[in-house]
């Protein structure tokens, strides 16, 4: 799987929509993430509003990046009628990772900003999404055509490797 070695985060995006299909394509990935208990706790929210794309790029400092992209992705999560609702963090870290190497595979660029588990950019996120009933904000990702060309550092450090 060639995406986990070329995966960077993209922050600046082409001026043009991204292909419905291309859309559902990843929320397929995503939807594909293990869970525990297989209890998928996971609902995606699809922006291409431009005033709530702009919204949501105002939820912390570092979500600016947002605002120039074609399309958001706002994965959310339940915890009401869950067995493990402590886990739904894990799950939704597994699906997003899936989302964005899933648009590596398209041709898409995408980044994953922080929203949980930090209150105050949640509760801004949700209150762009009209504040869901049950549903928590976990991230925003913006998705599109990259507008830039950068390397994947590589992070390998084996000193980080423990054999017993």
């Amino acid at each position: 799987m060639n995406e986990i070695f070329t995966r960077v985060s993209t922050r600046e995006f082409e001026d043009r929509p991204v292909e419905p299909e291309k859309i559902i394509q990843l929320l397929k990935a995503a939807m594909r993430a293990p869970s525990a208990g297989n209890q998928q706790p996971w609902e995606f929210y699809v922006v291409t509003d431009k005033e709530r794309i702009k919204a949501l790029s105002e939820i912390s400092p570092y979500a600016a990046c947002a605002k120039n992209a074609p399309a958001v992705i706002v994965p959310c999560y339940r915890t009401e009628g869950l067995r493990w609702d402590e886990t739904v963090l894990l799950d939704l870290s597994c699906a997003t990772e899936n989302l964005m190497l899933e648009a590596v595979s398209l041709g898409l660029g995408s980044v994953w900003l922080c929203a949980a588990p930090l209150n105050d950019r949640m509760t801004k996120a949700e209150a762009v999404l009209g504040n869901p009933d049950g549903l928590h904000v976990f991230a925003v990702v913006p998705v599109g055509y990259s507008a830039e060309t950068r390397k994947q550092k590589d992070r390998f450090d084996e000193s980080r490797i423990h054999y017993l």
